[in-house]
């Protein structure tokens, strides 16, 4: 959810992504975001530079979850 959270209104590079969850293992995040792409969620877009720029993105389908998401979020502040 953090991911899709991130990906919300912007593509974003995989270290972006990995600053922006402390604590994150190499590991954890390769494996979400590649998850994520297999799902169908998450656009991956690779550049062929030197040196390798890959970059991600919430699709059509990933922003059906933002809603659950959304509500996910006003019910834990509401408890907090």
């Amino acid at each position: 959810m953090v991911i899709i959270h991130l990906l919300r209104d912007k593509t974003l590079r995989y270290g972006d992504i990995k600053r922006s969850v402390p604590g994150i293992s190499e590991k954890v995040l390769v494996h979400e975001l590649k998850q994520l792409v297999e799902l169908g969620m998450v656009d991956k877009e690779s550049f062929n530079e030197v040196p390798p720029r890959v970059e991600y993105r919430l699709n059509d389908k990933g922003r059906t979850i933002l809603p659950v998401i959304d509500l996910l979020r006003e019910v834990g502040q509401a408890f907090m």
